[in-house]
C-alpha cells in the first residue's frame, strides 16, 4: 500500500500484515506500536477489541 497516513511527512510503501493471531486457543491481535493485545476467546472479540483500540489511539492523537 503506497500512500500517506495522517501523521507521515512523505509518501511511503506500508505493508499490511495479518492483524490477528491465535496462541493455546486464544486470540491476540498485533498493533502498529508493536504491541499483542489480548487473550480474547473468539476472534470476534479480538476484532471488537481492535477497533475500540483504535478509536482510544484516534483519540489520543487528536489532542497532540
Amino acid at each position: 500500500m503506497f500512500g500517506k497516513r495522517a501523521q507521515d511527512l512523505v509518501e511511503t510503501t506500508h505493508f499490511r500484515a495479518e492483524r490477528f493471531s491465535t496462541v493455546n486457543g486464544f486470540y491476540f491481535f498485533s498493533t502498529r506500536e508493536n504491541t499483542l493485545e489480548g487473550p480474547f476467546a473468539t476472534r470476534e472479540e479480538a476484532e471488537r477489541e481492535s477497533r475500540a483500540y483504535v478509536i482510544r489511539v484516534s483519540g489520543r492523537q487528536s489532542y497532540r
